[in-house]
């Protein structure tokens, strides 16, 4: 039995919305397409309606894949109390040149870092996880050790 996998609140309210979205008005509107496609005649050289059959197959795929995360989803609330860096945490951060970054510290399943979401599982995270504002870090990069200080929790 595996154990589950942590989530933010936020992140299995968005899995449950993905999903709904997909079993509910994404399903129907392909298989409203595969009928019509299927109307048209003869199956055998229907590219069309083989293609939407493909689609259909990702689909159930994906609706499989969300239901088994979900399955999985323990939900960790973040301690904004304790002042130190933990998962749902919210960081900020500068580097050497004083460039300010803020990371919100996720599960690996809900990470992006375009949206400034980090895996807990990476090592930023670990290397933030338990830091305090003040603390200075260090994370390994395929370039090169990269330092940061911590400049605070929360938003803002």
């Amino acid at each position: 039995m595996s154990e589950g996998q942590a989530i933010t609140a936020a992140g299995l309210e968005a899995l449950e919305a993905e999903l709904a979205e997909l079993q509910g008005p994404v399903r129907a509107a392909l298989a409203k397409k595969i009928k019509a496609a299927r109307e048209e005649g003869d199956l055998s050289e229907n590219a069309e309606y083989h293609a939407l059959k493909e689609e259909q197959g990702h689909l159930e795929t994906r609706i499989l894949r969300l239901r088994e995360r979900l399955r999985q989803a323990v939900v960790v609330e973040a301690d904004h109390s304790a002042g130190v860096v933990g998962f749902g945490s919210t960081v900020r951060v500068s580097d050497e040149r004083g460039t300010e970054r803020s990371f919100t510290i996720v599960g690996a399943t809900e990470a992006d870092l375009k949206a400034g979401r980090l895996s807990a599982e990476s090592p930023m995270a670990q290397a933030l996880i338990g830091s305090s504002p003040g603390d200075d870090v260090e994370v390994a990069t395929p370039g090169g050790v990269r330092r940061w200080r911590v400049v605070g929790l929360g938003g803002g």
